[in-house]
């Protein structure tokens, strides 16, 4: 799965989504928490903060499909 960023929210019980985004059930994920908004630290805070988060992954990284997931 290909690495992306999308908005959601803590409703108190469970991380949910802003928007659609399908993701294949059980696949593993990696959260990061913002406690902040982009208005409150700013752009550049936020593009230094992806650039530090896809600089922890090589450029070899495998593609991992859903026949690599565990059952």
């Amino acid at each position: 799965m290909p690495t992306v960023t999308l908005k959601a929210h803590y409703d108190g019980e469970r991380i949910v989504l802003d928007e659609p985004f399908e993701i294949p059930r059980n696949s593993p994920l990696m959260v990061t928490v913002l406690s902040a908004t982009e208005a409150e630290v700013g752009e550049d805070w936020i593009l230094a903060a992806r650039k530090g988060l896809s600089a922890a992954y090589g450029t070899d990284e495998p593609d991992y499909g859903a026949e690599d997931l565990r059952r």
